[in-house]
């Protein structure tokens, strides 16, 4: 197959100061592209193919990217495994997409309940207002709904009891945990951080439709279109 002595011409990307998009998308059975991105120039300077998405994953990009002599000013990324403890070190901005859809996954897209539908339509305004703002206003629901998600439902069968909002009670902690990361870009406006992670959409959104054009491709050729594809992307 042409594929396989094909070798993509790839410049390596130049080593820089950077603002630092993290994301990973999935690709097949056990295989995730873990992908670094400059949103300033437009350019994709990192990709590795991991088995998961874990924090030791985005311990490896950054520490190969200083290697090479990148200076890694800022972070972009997903909470649930870089943000905060990774990053500690530089301003780290918790990807609005991210945490709206994190909240998404607890409620719904149509909460029943008037509690989730008051969180998500709060969690929806991330992108459009002030750090102050928004915490005040999740104080708010967060004291208006305190004994709502302290109700325990008792398990007949067994006698132990549970919280009846579990789901709810998740959706709280998880913005509890990332408020002091939602509003980062707004602290340091010189460094002109993206709010969102969705710089890399293009590239994860060419990978995933040559993969699904291609499902036969065995994993050695995939990874080689992978590739082509992330460095290629603008």
């Amino acid at each position: 197959m042409k594929l396989d002595s094909y070798e993509p011409n790839i410049k390596e990307p130049e080593a820089r100061e950077m603002v630092a998009v993290c994301d990973a998308t999935y690709i097949g059975p056990g295989k995730w592209a873990l992908v670094v991105r400059d949103p300033h120039k437009r350019e994709n300077v990192y990709l590795n193919i991991v088995p998961f998405e874990t924090t030791s994953a985005y311990q490896i990009a950054r520490g190969k990217l200083e290697e090479e002599g990148f200076v890694i000013k800022a972070f972009v990324g997903d909470g649930r495994v870089a943000v905060p403890w990774l990053f500690t070190d530089i301003p780290t901005q918790m990807c609005h997409f991210h945490q709206i859809q994190i909240i998404t996954r607890y409620t719904t897209q149509n909460p029943k309940l008037e509690a989730g539908r008051e969180l998500l339509d709060l969690v929806k305004t991330l992108p459009d207002t002030d750090e102050d703002s928004f915490i005040d206003a999740f104080n708010f629901w967060c004291r208006k709904w305190d004994s709502f998600l302290k109700e325990k439902t008792i398990n007949p069968k067994t006698g132990k009891w549970q919280y009846t909002h579990k789901k709810l009670r998740s959706a709280r902690t998880s913005l509890r945990n990332h408020l002091p990361f939602l509003f980062t870009y707004l602290k340091y406006p010189e460094l002109k951080m993206p709010n969102t992670a969705n710089s890399l959409d293009g590239s994860f959104g060419k990978v995933k439709k040559s993969i699904a054009i291609h499902s036969g491709l065995k994993m050695k050729r995939k990874l080689k279109l992978i590739r082509t594809l992330i460095f290629g992307c603008d």
